[in-house]
C-alpha cells in the first residue's frame, strides 16, 4: 500500500486525533475560532501534505503556508499556536504510517512525510519571522533568553 493510500484510508481517524490533540493544548485562537473552523484548517492541510506526497510538488504546500502565516500572523495568533496546528497533524499521521507501513518501506515513508511537513512548518516559521522582524511580537523577544549572560562570561 502506498504511503498516500494509507494516509488518505486513515483520514477521518488522523483529523479526529489532531484535532482532539489540538483541543487538549487550549490554544486560545483555536479555541475562539471554534470547532469547524479548526477541522476544515486541519483538513485543508492534511490534503495538501498528502497532495505533495502524491505528486512530489511542494509548491502547493509553500503558498498555503505562506498565506496562513500571514492571516494567522495579522489575526493575532502566536507562531506557537499555528506550529501546534501542524504539529499534532504530523503526530497524528505518524502513528498512522508506522502502524500502516510494512517495515521495509517505513523508512522511506516517514522520509517522505518528515520532509514534506518539515518544508511546510519552515515556509510558516520563516513568513511568520519576517511579519515580525517588523514590529515587536513578545514571542519572538530573544532579550529574555540572553539576560544575565556577563560581558566576560565563557559564552560572550
Amino acid at each position: 500500500m502506498t504511503l498516500e493510500t494509507a494516509l488518505r484510508e486513515s483520514q477521518t481517524d488522523i483529523l479526529d486525533e489532531a484535532f482532539r490533540a489540538l483541543e487538549r493544548s487550549h490554544v486560545s485562537h483555536y479555541e475562539k475560532a471554534g470547532e469547524a473552523f479548526t477541522r476544515e484548517r486541519l483538513g485543508r492541510l492534511f490534503d495538501l501534505v498528502v497532495g505533495a506526497i502524491e505528486t512530489r510538488s511542494l509548491g502547493p504546500l509553500a503558498g498555503y503556508a505562506d498565506r496562513i502565516a500571514a492571516e494567522r500572523f495579522a489575526a493575532g495568533f502566536d507562531i506557537s499556536e499555528v506550529q501546534l496546528a501542524f504539529n499534532s497533524l504530523e503526530e497524528a499521521m505518524w502513528r498512522r504510517v508506522v502502524t500502516a507501513q510494512p517495515a521495509e518501506q517505513l523508512a522511506d515513508a516517514i522520509g517522505l512525510l518528515s520532509t514534506v511537513l518539515g518544508f511546510g512548518k519552515d515556509v510558516l516559521a520563516r513568513k511568520y519571522v519576517s511579519l515580525a522582524s517588523h514590529r515587536h511580537v513578545p514571542s519572538l523577544d530573544y532579550k529574555a533568553l540572553f539576560s544575565g549572560v556577563d560581558e566576560g562570561s565563557p559564552t560572550s
